[in-house]
């Protein structure tokens, strides 16, 4: 749900009636996970997505009819060998999708306009809903909220542990509500959606309950160093997969809004005072493009010893090898210069700028999720991992 803040927020604050179907688990191939969220108004207007078209037609008759009687309702899709044409996910996967109306009569109405609003805005924000259990409660709402967005160029970075309150309610146990706003906080800091297995009295017991836990936070950070042709390329690329950008480098003459029009700041400074000052966080991507030692030894020596997702710097071979040396120099250890992603990039036989800022793309991708970056044809591996079988998230 949290997917499409921006416009469900927009018909909240219209007094729109919609109903919001929302993926709370998946099993197998499926094209898309838990919380992608296909929302439908009183006019029939639609946004989102549940399935990248497998099923959405039924899933908004589902909305429809959960608009007309009221009625939060979970419901099951997958394959039909038996059926062809039965309304199914032709991937083979399975997934269960809760439809939930949010009218002025939904007793959750309060809590999900305003966690829509906190998520419009980039506020840390995490929803957590009954998924199953007893009928009373499901659709039930619990917001938990989290201060310490960036601001400035320090945007896309937040603090984690800033002090957290929650909202609404789940209508059981007193304690369910504490439980479940303690299991919300602990997604959000870590940026993750994803359900938990609750009694009804709180405690940690699976059986009785299963929540959602959405979370929304704010973009994570890319910070391009080196104010040259790849870069602008590589800014419209990040952009594209939701970072927020920052170039820096500390000559003024190249680092300018003119030369990247499609970046969220420009900073002209040497990169490792930057990168000492600015804020990051476990999601944050470095990409390293100078290939001039003055700049890169000193800044990859502060970037290897930092807890961010990704570091990586461009340059041939024999610029890594020397650059190599040259940090060894400085003190970093095997295990730091074991993060240094070099040269950037995967093997595509990239030339142009474009086609490098592909390149490093799909490495940061591929470090993110966890893939291969090989080839699927022939690969034989899944092509949608589960939860445990990724890498680190860094978003």
């Amino acid at each position: 749900m949290l997917d499409a803040a921006a416009e469900l927020s927009a018909w909240a604050e219209e007094g729109r009636d919609f109903a919001v179907a929302t993926v709370v688990a998946v099993s197998g191939s499926a094209p898309r996970g838990p919380g992608a969220s296909l929302a439908v108004d009183s006019l029939g207007t639609a946004v989102g997505s549940v399935s990248g078209g497998c099923v959405e037609g039924e899933v908004y008759e589902l909305c429809r009819q959960a608009l007309a009687d009221g009625e939060t309702v979970l419901r099951r899709f997958g394959y039909s060998d038996e059926d062809a044409f039965a309304v199914g996910l032709t991937c083979g996967g399975v997934i269960d999708i809760l439809v939930t109306p949010v009218t002025g009569a939904s007793p959750a109405r309060a809590v999900l306009r305003a966690a829509l609003s906190a998520a419009a805005r980039d506020e840390p924000t995490a929803v957590a809903r009954v998924v199953r259990g007893p009928a009373p409660l499901l659709g039930q709402a619990l917001l938990v909220r989290a201060g310490g967005a960036g601001g400035g160029d320090g945007r896309g970075a937040y603090d984690p542990t800033a002090e957290a309150g929650h909202e609404g309610g789940l209508g059981g146990h007193p304690a369910l509500d504490r439980t479940a706003a303690a299991e919300a906080r602990a997604m959000l800091d870590g940026g993750r959606t994803g359900t938990v297995e609750l009694s009804a009295d709180g405690s940690h017991c699976p059986g009785g309950l299963t929540l959602l836990v959405e979370t929304r936070v704010p973009p994570p950070r890319m910070i391009v160093f080196g104010a040259i042709d790849f870069a602008s390329a590589l800014v419209r690329a990040g952009s594209f997969l939701g970072y927020h950008v920052t170039v820096c480098d500390a000559r003024p003459v190249f680092a300018t809004r003119a030369r990247f029009p499609e970046a969220d700041d420009i900073v002209v400074d040497w990169p490792h005072r930057y990168l000492r000052r600015t804020r990051t966080d476990r999601r944050t991507v470095l990409c390293v493009l100078t290939h001039d030692a003055k700049f890169d030894i000193p800044l990859l020596t502060e970037a290897l010893r930092m807890p961010v997702a990704f570091v990586g710097a461009m340059g041939s071979r024999r610029t890594h090898a020397d650059r190599e040396r040259r940090l060894r120099e400085t003190g970093l250890t095997d295990r730091e210069l074991a993060r240094l992603r070099s040269p950037i990039g995967l093997d595509l036989g990239a030339r142009t700028p474009e086609e490098t800022a592909l390149s490093i793309a799909a490495e940061i991708v591929a470090a993110r999720r966890g893939g291969t970056g090989v080839p699927l044809t022939g690969s034989g591996t899944p092509i949608h991992r589960e939860a445990g079988e990724r890498g680190a998230e860094a978003a």
